[in-house]
């Protein structure tokens, strides 16, 4: 394919996607009721427990990661309790209003944009306060500031009833998430960032005990509940029709990033974070995110140069065929992400970098 036929996207998601990964979703198509697509979800279930280092299950919906927000807080959450949600980001922040759009009683901790939540933060809010969740954000993809959620899920294991929740959506497989290890009850991730996957489709690794309180929650709603997905998750099928194409176009990406290994596969990413970060520096720019909390799939640059961010785009789709972010929500323009992620390498930073250096000089 030309350029001139597609612009190769560098955006924090959806994210460019091989044409192998593209291919497979053309499988020719099942009916999910018959044993081909047992035997497809099977595979795929195995694979999936394995990248979340779960001996859980893994539900697989057809949505994006936002409708596991949903699933998580109304069947996690008693009715009578209350969440404490960790804000300091657009995605954070949202997670919180979707809680309270269903009924959840909700708590926030928030940190000013680009700062991260850290776990002396939390350990003095549940000393303060019963809660039945703590729901983080591992990756906030508007700010990129990664959340110490190893450390954090240790202060949340001190309280045996509270449960500890948290979106990866943009940091499962770009960086270190070990769900059983870490004590995470619910951990939720959609496809379209470090998966490198079309978007459309969403992954949540639950443990057993999330189970056993939905059984006592009331109003769990249908196409979220947990309770409902593990019914067909135990016939290896899905209640409602699933996304059959994306989930082979999964079976495949997994079977890539199995063989690249994950320990390499996150070393790929800092090291390509490192790399972004040095070119930021040396060109005048500066680092959003709070240091030491540096996201290794997205770094969100300050602006600190002033330059016209939404010309930078247009130069880079003009002159490289290459889709630009201009920054999120109200920090856009203050700084624009530059995302290191999914099958993104060297190479291809290097050729982004290098066409940004030559808008800057453009610019001048």
């Amino acid at each position: 394919m030309s350029r001139t036929d597609h612009k190769r996207l560098f955006l924090p998601g959806p994210v460019e996607v091989r044409q192998a990964i593209l291919r497979a979703q053309t499988t020719p198509m099942l009916g999910h009721r018959m044993p081909e697509f047992a035997a497809l979800f099977a595979r795929l279930q195995d694979k999936l427990k394995s990248v979340f280092f779960t001996q859980s299950r893994v539900y697989v919906s057809g949505s994006s990661g936002s409708g596991l927000w949903e699933g998580a807080s109304r069947c996690g959450i008693r009715n009578d309790q209350k969440a404490l949600h960790l804000v300091g980001g657009a995605f954070s922040e949202r997670w919180a209003l979707v809680s309270r759009a269903n009924g959840k009683r909700v708590d926030c901790l928030e940190v000013p944009w680009g700062c991260a939540h850290t776990p002396d933060m939390v350990a003095d809010a549940l000393e303060k306060g019963d809660y039945d969740a703590v729901c983080a954000v591992h990756n906030e993809t508007s700010t990129g500031v990664a959340n110490p959620i190893r450390e954090i899920g240790q202060v949340v294991r001190q309280h045996a009833d509270t449960f500890f929740f948290v979106d990866s959506v943009s940091g499962f497989l770009g960086t270190a998430l070990r769900v059983d290890e870490w004590g995470i009850d619910v951990a939720l991730t959609s496809s379209q960032k470090a998966f490198a996957l079309p978007p459309g489709i969403a992954f949540a690794a639950v443990s057993d005990r999330v189970l056993e309180r939905a059984q006592d929650i009331a109003n769990r709603g249908y196409y979220f509940d947990f309770l409902t997905l593990e019914k067909s998750l135990l016939k290896n099928n899905t209640p409602t029709t699933p996304p059959i194409g994306l989930m082979f176009a999964a079976d495949a990406q997994l079977d890539v990033i199995l063989a690249e290994g994950l320990a390499a596969r996150w070393a790929r990413h800092r090291q390509m974070r490192d790399a972004t970060h040095e070119w930021a520096l040396s060109r005048g720019f500066g680092l959003y995110a709070q240091a030491g909390y540096r996201s290794d799939t997205v770094t969100t640059v300050a602006n600190t140069r002033g330059i016209d961010v939404a010309a930078m785009d247009a130069f880079m789709q003009r002159e490289c065929g290459i889709v630009m972010d201009t920054g999120y929500g109200k920090i856009k323009g203050q700084t624009f992400r530059l995302p290191h992620m999914g099958d993104c390498d060297m190479d291809m930073l290097n050729e982004v970098l290098d066409g940004l250096d030559a808008f800057l000089e453009s610019a001048q």
